[in-house]
């Protein structure tokens, strides 16, 4: 999903999350997924003999729910010749409300993000989704390690996740006066043990590293000369040894210093999400601090920029789940637009003209309400996950909405 833009993956993501919370009383939910190559005859003939076989369904209610949703299925087939460039994904089922009878059909139709690769037809108390989340989920896969004669650390970055593996400690003596020892043979020692220690190092990074088919790289660190011993040293299996990017000096070893890797490999990983969304946050916050700095933050602010036109970059924290809601009052027509904290939340609101009740109109995530803003006015966009200390950041300190501005207002 490469050339998938973050606003793009972020409603691809909200989607799947919908449809993950639709439950259906029996195994009445149906998923289809049609290849680009599948012919959309074969698929409706198919749909049809899932029809009568559909008729073996013991419960009534399943049963009729079921036919009804192949019947949506079919109907939707009509409009596709063929099926798009990726392929098409149906969605339909009969999703309760509440009590008994307050069933809906909810029907969803789309083209996904990359190619669908098996035809397959799903029926159950829940939308069929894993190769949508596989679709989403970062393919590239990078080992970290930082060293020291003392201890290494071991760990992952997947896309914005890092995940620590593995932590050694060496117990290699520092190199001081050995008393009756001659310092030379204690040397020799203290040799012997750091090379054990390395050699244990390249046995856990060949068995944690080698299993991962889309490792794409490997990024050494630590302080002081170990890390080129070690890489110089036969130590790392050939497939991981020509997998290493680089080497970086770090002031740290643990979790510290996997992190100053990652900051200091930004060469390497300027392609990667972690470190674009890392440096759109660090902008941000810079242009904040500077006296003539560009930053703008808080959702009034943002909006009144915004609607001047003056927003280059919108930052918008993806745990965002504020909906704004436009008032209308039922007896002088007075319209206002609020924003709540929690979008189920329906609290009563009076019209200050006439002090009569006020009832949505309209509601929208607070989120699609300033990604319209800034399509309609030119800004580009920006999806920020909470991920990263940064993205953490800002949704914390600062409402999870932010901007980085063309001028000063």
């Amino acid at each position: 999903m490469s050339e998938t833009s973050s606003k793009e993956l972020y409603e691809f993501k909200r989607t799947l999350k919908e449809l993950s919370e639709k439950k259906g009383r029996g195994t009445e939910l149906v998923s289809v997924y049609i290849p680009p190559d599948r012919q959309v005859s074969d698929v409706t003939k198919h749909m049809r003999e899932e029809l009568s076989q559909s008729a073996n369904i013991k419960s009534k209610q399943t049963k009729k729910n079921v036919q009804s949703a192949i019947e949506v299925i079919v109907q939707r087939l009509r409009l596709f010749p063929k099926p798009p460039e990726r392929g098409l994904v149906l969605f339909v089922g009969m999703i309760p409300k509440g009590g008994p009878g307050t069933e809906k059909m909810e029907t969803y139709v789309f083209e996904p993000p990359e190619p669908i690769q098996t035809y397959t037809y799903h029926c159950n108390s829940e939308f069929f989704l894993e190769p949508l989340q596989h679709m989403i989920d970062v393919k590239e896969v990078f080992g970290l390690a930082v060293l020291d004669r003392k201890e290494a650390t071991l760990a992952s970055l997947k896309g914005k996740r890092i995940d620590i593996l593995k932590t050694l400690t060496s117990g290699v003596p520092g190199k001081h006066k050995a008393g009756g020892q001659s310092q030379r043979r204690f040397d020799r020692l203290i040799d012997l043990a750091a090379h054990e220690f390395k050699k244990r190092i390249g046995e856990h990074m060949n068995e944690i590293f080698l299993p991962i088919e889309d490792l794409k790289g490997i990024i050494i660190g630590g302080p002081g000369h170990t890390k080129e011993e070690f890489l110089k040293g036969d130590y790392l299996q050939y497939e991981l040894q020509n997998k290493v990017l680089t080497t970086v000096d770090t002031s740290y070893t643990g979790e510290f210093g996997i992190r100053e890797v990652i900051d200091k490999s930004s060469d390497v990983l300027e392609e990667l999400d972690v470190m674009k969304e890392k440096q759109l946050v660090q902008k941000f916050l810079h242009e904040l601090i500077n006296e003539n700095g560009l930053g703008s933050y808080g959702e009034d602010e943002v909006r009144k920029n915004l609607q001047m036109g003056a927003v280059d970059i919108l930052l918008i924290s993806e745990d965002l789940v504020q909906s704004r809601k436009t008032l209308r009052c039922v007896n002088c027509g007075r319209e206002v637009q609020v924003t709540y904290k929690d979008p189920k939340e329906d609290k009563e609101n009076i019209c200050e003209d006439c002090g009569e009740k006020m009832k949505v109109s309209e509601a929208r995530d607070l989120v699609d309400d300033f990604v319209k803003m800034a399509e309609e006015l030119g800004s580009d966009i920006e999806i920020i996950s909470t991920e990263t200390e940064e993205g953490m950041q800002l949704f914390k300190a600062f409402g999870g909405i932010a901007a980085i501005l063309r001028y000063r207002t």
